[in-house]
This record gives structure tokens, C-alpha cells and sequence, in this order.
């Protein structure tokens, strides 16, 4: 949080550290959940596995893979600065960023996740900025119909809150895998995570209560995740499996369309195996 502040120091925004928490990210028990849905992926390719098992399709060679530093990644995204404002519209406005309830359009590809993660309640939802921006992002590549938003909290935002932060910790990263210091670059992951899950209602946290940013940034990083398994299918890789925040199983060359390497924007395998093998 100290490095958080002296990165805010030249900012050209300012924003609230404890602003009103709305009903809708107030945890409905102690040990239960809010209302947001954050669109975590939990997904395995049943028709291609069920095919392979059947017969009906060859074995394939598969590689997890792994995305490097998903949720420092996850901080390059539009984080709202104020209070909260109720809107009933329907509109979204771009400039700003947010919790919105909508009625989720349908998802019929069975090669490719559903942007909403591993969710299987029906009727409308509250989902975050990011999922909403993800989802309006397949409808205009035709992968569905638009979201239909009925209602939403923001307050005007910006990509930039976190950006000094991201890159200097980014910088620290590839400094300490480089001279192989596995010290400073678990310190700096530990960093990282523990501000993400703890600026919400962590009781280890008293300098900041933004339940949203947790959200948003969570959501972000599921968004990520989904987008390098559209590029993997694109590529003309087969998905296999997705979940998590980082974890993505494809079949094919997936070097020819993913960097290898441990930077941010790169992948790295895990390991390997056959779907159908004997093991």
C-alpha cells in the first residue's frame, strides 16, 4: 500500500479509498459471498473428450500451459476512481467502469469457454466491468448476442490507477528472474496477490476498502485468460481445457502462435500428456 501511494503521488486522478460500499458488494453472511459474479473459468472440451473416448476422434497431444503473472497483468484494466452511482439506463458508457446486472445472451460453442466462467445458475447476473466489455467484445465478433444490461454502479475511471505500480513491479519481476533470484520474485508475486485479495473487506487491510477493484481486477484476469484461448482457436490450436486464472491446455504447435518465456505477455508449458493416452 505505501508503494501504491507513492505511485499515486504525480497522479492525475484522484480517488477514494473508502467510499460507500452498495448493498450489492456487501458479503451476505461472514464467511459468504456478495453478488458479483466474476466469471471464473472452470471448462474442459466435452465434446472433443467424449469424441477422443468414443473413438470417433484420435488421440491428441496436449500442453498446459501456464500465463505468467495473471493478476499483475489483471491491474492494466479500468478501475472506477469514486463513488459508486446508481444508473438505470441501460447504457453503457465507456468512460466509465463498474458492477452491471444484466441478462447474459447465449453460448453456443462448444470449442471455446463461455466468457462467463464456470456458471450454471440461469436468469440475469451482476457481473464487473471487464466481463461486460468481454461480452460486448464476442457479440461484435459475432460469437453471441449482446449483453442486456438493465442497471448498473459506476463512477467515472481510468486504465491508469495501477499503471506505475504494474510497471515497476514488472520491471522488479524481470529483473530478479533474470539474475535467477527466485527470493524477490515470489516476494514480489506474494506483493501483488495480497493486494488483490486483501483491498476488499480484509480486516488485513485498513488503508483502502475497494471491494470493486477487487472484483474488477479478479474479473480481469479471467478475461485475459479467455482472450489467449480465443487466440489459441484462432491460431488454429484446439482448446482443451480452461481454468483458473492462468491455465489454459491446448493441442497443436501452440509456439507458432504464443511467445514462450516468462514474461508478461509470454507462456510457458507445465507439462504434457495425451487425451485418450492409457495414462
Amino acid at each position: 500500500m505505501a508503494l501504491f501511494a507513492q505511485s499515486r503521488t504525480t497522479g492525475r486522478y484522484e480517488h477514494k479509498d473508502f467510499p460507500p460500499t452498495e448493498d450489492i458488494l456487501k458479503k451476505r453472511s461472514q464467511k459468504g459471498a456478495d453478488a458479483i459474479w466474476e466469471g471464473r473459468p472452470k471448462w474442459r472440451n466435452t465434446t472433443l473428450a467424449q469424441a477422443v473416448k468414443s473413438g470417433n476422434h484420435d488421440p491428441l497431444d496436449v500442453t498446459a500451459l501456464d500465463a505468467n503473472a495473471a493478476y499483475l497483468s489483471a491491474w492494466k484494466t479500468r478501475l472506477p476512481l469514486g463513488r459508486l452511482v446508481h444508473d438505470t439506463s441501460g447504457n453503457h458508457d465507456p468512460k466509465k467502469a463498474g458492477m452491471h446486472l444484466i441478462t447474459p445472451p447465449d453460448w453456443d460453442h462448444t470449442d471455446l469457454p463461455n466468457p462467463l466462467g464456470a456458471r450454471t445458475e440461469p436468469g440475469n447476473l451482476w457481473i464487473t466491468e471487464p466481463t461486460l466489455r468481454l461480452l460486448q467484445r464476442c457479440a461484435k465478433n459475432d460469437l453471441c448476442d449482446p449483453p442486456v444490461t438493465h442497471e448498473s454502479f459506476t463512477s467515472g475511471s481510468t486504465e491508469g490507477l495501477l499503471e506505475k505500480l504494474r510497471r515497476a513491479l514488472a520491471d522488479l519481476r524481470a529483473t530478479a528472474l533474470a539474475d535467477d533470484d527466485t527470493v524477490t520474485a515470489e516476494y514480489i508475486k506474494a506483493m501483488y496477490s495480497k493486494f488483490v485479495s486483501t483491498i476488499g473487506e480484509s480486516s488485513a487491510n485498513r488503508e483502502i476498502r475497494r471491494p470493486d477493484w477487487m472484483h474488477i481486477i479478479r474479473s480481469q484476469a479471467f478475461a485475459n485468460l479467455w482472450l489467449k484461448a480465443d487466440k489459441a482457436r484462432r491460431g488454429g490450436l484446439t482448446v482443451v481445457q480452461m481454468s483458473g486464472t492462468d491455465e489454459l491446455h491446448v493441442a497443436g504447435d501452440w509456439k507458432t502462435v504464443f511467445r514462450e518465456g516468462r514474461g508478461l505477455a509470454d507462456m510457458k508449458s507445465k507439462e504434457t500428456y495425451t487425451l485418450g493416452g492409457s495414462t
